[in-house]
């Protein structure tokens, strides 16, 4: 593992927070935003994921590439849910629906409820995806293992994790040192098409070198961890974390944003909702 994760969120508002607090606010969020269907609160709720989110002072353009796997991820989830369950929504039966158009062959109905179950389902992803990405790029690599240490996870497991943070920026660093490999050995790698299946093309012959790099640093580091004696005696971890007074602030807010979308999830107040003028439109 020769390569840390990027740490993007650097002297950022919530990269000095205490790690734990961003895994905890992640998890009331989560909870919070999957009771709900009705967009008016989800808008809210996306706003709030908005602030968060600015709060990590993330470059966008360090990250642009993450944010098209996750936009496309999120619309292909979308579009495949819409599709499905378009004429099966809860609390909807078919004749109730304000149908624009039958899909061919499918036959699903597309209405002003599916297209606001699909919006509600965009808003509910995106603000996911805003208040996950702080964890990647806002905590500091070093402070991974003692954060999920310090919640009650074993730690073998805690380490686990913060190998696997380290993973994905050391295999992309190893693709990287394959394909300037290969270019010095007449591997042309930009002749190769461009479309999806050309890409596909591209990627093959590095796939062998680039799997038996990625097991051989597994054996390293195992190697590495047997001889410092892991596993034979509990962990203690040299990282002090301790909430401040934001800490505790920024906790209770989003544990009471938990509570309040629960009650009035409970009082029915967060069902699916279709605004009056995408019913309008249908003939």
């Amino acid at each position: 593992m020769n390569v840390t994760p990027r740490y993007l969120g650097r002297g950022s508002w919530l990269s000095r927070r205490d790690p734990r607090l961003l895994i905890i606010c992640l998890a009331c969020f989560v909870f919070a935003v999957i009771q709900v269907w009705d967009l008016r609160i989800l808008a809210l709720l996306a706003l709030v994921a908005a602030l968060y989110y600015r709060s990590a002072r993330i470059p966008f353009r360090a990250v642009r590439l993450n944010w098209g796997y996750v936009l496309f991820f999120i619309g292909f989830v979308v579009l495949a849910n819409t599709l499905i369950t378009g004429g099966e929504l809860r609390g909807f039966h078919e004749e109730n629906l304000h149908i624009y158009v039958r899909l061919p062959l499918l036959n699903t109905p597309i209405s002003a409820e599916s297209t606001s179950y699909a919006a509600a389902q965009l808003f509910r992803f995106l603000s996911m995806a805003a208040f996950g990405f702080p964890i990647a790029f806002a905590i500091a690599p070093g402070d991974i293992g003692p954060t999920f240490a310090r919640l009650g996870i074993p730690y073998k497991f805690a380490y686990g994790l913060d190998l696997t943070f380290r993973f994905v920026p050391s295999l992309a660093a190893d693709m990287q040192t394959t394909i300037d490999a290969q270019r010095v050995r007449g591997y042309e790698w930009e002749r190769i098409g461009r479309g999806p299946i050309g890409k596909l093309r591209r990627v093959v012959p590095l796939l062998v070198p680039v799997t038996i790099n990625a097991i051989v640093g597994a054996e390293d580091t195992i190697d590495a961890m047997d001889l410092r004696g892991f596993g034979t005696g509990r962990r203690t971890w040299l990282r002090r974390l301790a909430f401040d007074r934001t800490d505790t602030l920024v906790l209770l807010g989003f544990v009471a944003l938990l509570v309040g979308v629960t009650l009035i999830s409970q009082l029915g107040y967060t069902r699916l909702w279709v605004p009056d003028v995408l019913i309008r439109l249908a003939p």
